[in-house]
């Protein structure tokens, strides 16, 4: 198995009773949501933020994955973060959104919520026609990484798509738009004024289809699709932290909670 490049590593953190699950990309990994994990880790939190499958090592490798994959992945984390936590939430960012919207739509009440930062949930019209048949033709496609608008900050990733890794996205995006009326847990959507990869009409779409009744969408004005790195990620952070601390009733942070117990 080739070795993991630097800075992409899985992330996993103990804390309280309350757990983070987080979800990188597509063609992305974990270093795109890393601030954010430790983030949530330094409110006191569980967090766990894996490496899928076929990422973070060469782009060649995404081509032997598969959707069912990247998804069996996260539903793995999910399953053991409820061993050890009585309420879970779980978030993502692009893609990863996208699989937590899934998760949520397929295990109910296990998920207490789900955050999602500029997820996807459509594919580009035209090479979504051209796939079924180019994917056996080409082998790749030039990426987009770095889709940021604050100077010096770069995202880890593939600057090359496999076009059968592609292919497996568009066909998961299909089935995660089916599932979207069985999300009915509180949602929370930010999502960029300016994204240069998903269209904005993708969080329209979620929002019209979802069944969630506690919802609220957040307009990010000064960054672009990945904004886990970008001007609004301390706004992205503070939005998360006050989403979880509502539903879970928490009045002060966890971290400030449990550093006054142990004090006591």
């Amino acid at each position: 198995m080739p070795p993991i490049l630097p800075g992409a590593e899985p992330f996993h953190r103990d804390g309280s009773a309350t757990g983070v699950l987080l979800c990188h990309g597509f063609t992305g990994t974990p270093q795109c949501l890393r601030p954010w994990a430790e983030d949530l880790a330094g409110h006191g939190l569980t967090v766990s933020l894996p490496l899928l499958p076929g990422h973070g090592t060469r782009w060649e490798d995404m081509a032997m994955t598969s959707w069912e994959d990247w998804y069996a992945t996260v539903d793995r984390e999910l399953q053991l973060l409820r061993e050890r936590c009585d309420q879970v939430f779980v978030g993502g960012l692009s893609m990863g959104g996208t699989l937590a919207l899934r998760l949520a739509a397929l295990n109910g009440n296990a998920v207490r919520g789900i955050i999602v930062v500029n997820p996807a949930m459509t594919f580009p019209r035209l090479p979504g026609y051209l796939l079924p048949v180019g994917r056996f033709l080409v082998r790749s496609a030039p990426g987009i990484v770095s889709d940021i608008a604050k100077e010096g900050r770069q995202e880890l990733g593939y600057d090359r798509v496999p076009t059968r890794g592609a292919y497996a996205l568009r066909s998961f995006l299909r089935v995660a738009q089916r599932d979207l009326p069985k999300v009915t847990q509180p949602l929370l959507v930010l999502r960029s004024r300016t994204d240069h990869v998903v269209p904005p009409a993708d969080s329209a779409l979620i929002l019209s289809r979802v069944s969630s009744e506690d919802v609220t969408e957040t307009v990010l004005e000064n960054s672009y699709h990945v904004a886990t790195l970008d001007h609004d990620a301390e706004r992205i952070f503070a939005d998360a932290r006050g989403f979880i601390d509502r539903l879970t009733g928490v009045q002060e942070p966890l971290s400030t909670a449990r550093s006054a117990r142990d004090g006591a």
